[in-house]
């Protein structure tokens, strides 16, 4: 549906840029609550000349401007959180606001406002490899921010009001405000400049989503609401289903002077190990559709526009 008031918290970080932009494109109206915790206030410099977009800095957890922002807002997309493990580890004090926001939202929203919500994969944090995991598949997190995600889940889904959540896979490519720790980006990044990159637990398997198709994911929630409310839905690229060894065999290809180097002896501190099927979002008419080698192709180019002369690009 064009011209909704679409409401974005966290809407200055890596996905919300890239969202707002194409909401906007789409014609609708964007409003952007964001703390700019990362002072990445720049990256939204391209989208205000546009009299649709709206950007508002304040906290999420302040119920004030949420009230005040939800009353003119057809569509809520909560991305406003503490995002990623090592992140989460960091601080975990901070990482109260990836369940207290939506808690709140929930309880402020009226019941015909759409909500559609991002939570990650990471919550079905089996160690095994062996699992194919649908939506049935029971949540176990083992990482705090994983824990987060689920908690927050369960808030929307068990609510009288309807929502919509999508487990985003991993995601990867360009964005104005780049992310740079991400699997994907940070392989390429490594092999650009370091020219090398040392795996622990290579074997490790992960599912991986570009960040165009995760913005594309929430417009067709957006579109499609009525017929995928009240549900979850793994979102990502059905060939992304590969190991971290795997994947810097991919990189590799692309810059043969990477060095690629497994150890026995180390641990990765993230122990995710699964394989995601994304069936049930096919059912609803949508497919990502841009692989991961493609995003390697952009991720290079991008950097190379900040490295240039670096010796490790080969090109």
């Amino acid at each position: 549906m064009d011209n909704e008031s679409v409401l974005i918290t966290g809407g200055a970080g890596y996905l919300g840029n890239v969202l707002s932009r194409d909401l906007l494109d789409r014609g609708h109206k964007v409003t952007c609550l964001d703390n700019l915790m990362y002072s990445q206030g720049q990256s939204i410099f391209p989208l205000v000349s546009n009299p649709n977009y709206n950007f508002v800095y304040g906290d999420v957890r302040d119920d004030r401007i949420l009230k005040t922002l939800l009353k003119k807002s057809d569509v809520i997309i909560p991305l406003a959180a503490i995002v990623g493990a090592p992140a989460c580890d960091l601080n975990p004090e901070s990482t109260a606001i990836n369940f207290e926001a939506i808690r709140s939202l929930d309880r402020l929203r009226s019941p015909n406002q759409k909500v559609v919500c991002p939570i990650s994969n990471s919550g079905y944090g089996t160690k095994t490899g062996a699992d194919l995991c649908t939506e049935e598949t029971p949540m176990d997190p083992i990482s705090l921010y994983g824990r987060t995600k689920v908690d927050a889940e369960k808030v929307l889904l068990d609510s009288d009001k309807d929502a919509v959540t999508l487990r985003l896979a991993t995601v990867f490519g360009i964005s104005p405000r780049m992310r740079r720790d991400l699997l994907i980006n940070d392989f390429v990044y490594q092999a650009l400049t370091a020219g090398c990159i040392k795996l622990y637990e290579s074997n490790f398997r992960r599912n991986f989503l570009h960040i165009s198709d995760a913005s594309r994911a929430f417009m067709h929630s957006m579109d499609h609401f009525e017929y995928m409310k009240n549900e979850p839905y793994n979102v990502g690229i059905d060939s992304g289903n590969m190991s971290k060894l795997e994947l810097a065999e991919k990189v590799k290809k692309k810059i043969p002077n990477f060095s690629v180097y497994t150890s026995e002896e180390g641990t990765d501190p993230d122990k995710r190990n699964y394989i995601v099927l994304n069936e049930k979002i096919r059912r609803a008419g949508f497919e990502a559709n841009i692989t991961v080698e493609e995003g390697i192709d952009e991720l290079i180019k991008g950097y190379n526009i900040l490295l240039r002369n670096n010796p490790h690009t080969n090109l």
